[in-house]
């Protein structure tokens, strides 16, 4: 009777830790956010040292709205548990060490890779942007200012430029939240257009994990969140990324 008892009381300790367990999804196992694949991620993903450039840092071309949230959210970092996210030239550069699928590895002599959204050179001409990325939320927040050669209508930035925006946000927040890999699905509703040089701020949600799937949302809005840019979403598939084998372990 009394192991009985004891079995029972250790069973309803256990449900009540689980109960108590933070910031876990639907559908996502606490080992895999709370172990070292969300840190060990994030600490790949943000080197303390490297001689690579990081374009996520402010310029002359950032407008003043854009500079004053950034040290907003640069602050949350020293408590709230933020993490501001480098930007390097290729996503090459962020998953060193890792081992893409196979089928996956392009060939070739070029050694210029660029992301997409870092292509333009050129300090305010193009995609300007910084994402801050909350672990144990799983939530993301990009600042993105558009420059003149992402120009749709006059004097507004293109759709497609807030497109690729949202989906390399989404891209960052699965990697980092689930491992997610590849884009199945981006969903966009355009509401307003985005003048050239303003500050939209897209605030990214996962908002489940399930059958190896990451579910996010997005909304971009003004700071002052009176204008709403676009919503949407977006799906994407997990895939755990192997470490690349080294000289030493062979």
């Amino acid at each position: 009777m009394m192991r009985r008892s004891l079995q029972v009381a250790a069973r309803l300790g256990h449900r009540r830790a689980l109960l108590r367990t933070p910031c876990i999804l639907p559908g996502l196992d606490p080992a895999a956010a709370f172990g070292s694949s969300t840190d060990s991620l994030v600490s790949r993903f943000c080197p303390e040292k490297t001689d690579l450039k990081d374009y996520a840092l402010p310029n002359a071309s950032w407008s003043p709205d854009m500079l004053s949230l950034y040290q907003e959210f640069l602050e949350k970092t020293k408590s709230d548990g933020w993490v501001k996210l480098p930007s390097f030239q290729s996503n090459r550069d962020h998953i060193q060490g890792l081992k893409l699928p196979s089928g996956l590895v392009a060939a070739s002599d070029k050694s210029d890779w660029r992301i997409f959204t870092r292509c333009i050179q050129v300090e305010g001409q193009g995609y300007e942007y910084v994402i801050f990325f909350h672990p144990c939320k799983k939530k993301s927040v990009c600042l993105f200012q558009p420059g003149p050669y992402l120009e749709g209508p006059p004097g507004f930035a293109h759709g497609g430029s807030l497109a690729a925006m949202m989906d390399e946000t989404f891209s960052k927040t699965a990697y980092l939240a689930g491992e997610g890999l590849f884009t199945l699905n981006l969903n966009i509703r355009f509401k307003n257009l985005i003048p050239v040089g303003s500050l939209a701020v897209l605030n990214v949600q996962v908002e489940k994990i399930e059958d190896q799937k990451l579910y996010m949302s997005c909304i971009a809005q003004s700071r002052d969140q009176e204008t709403v840019y676009a919503k949407s979403s977006g799906v994407f598939l997990q895939w755990q990324l192997e470490e690349e084998s080294s000289p030493e372990s062979l």
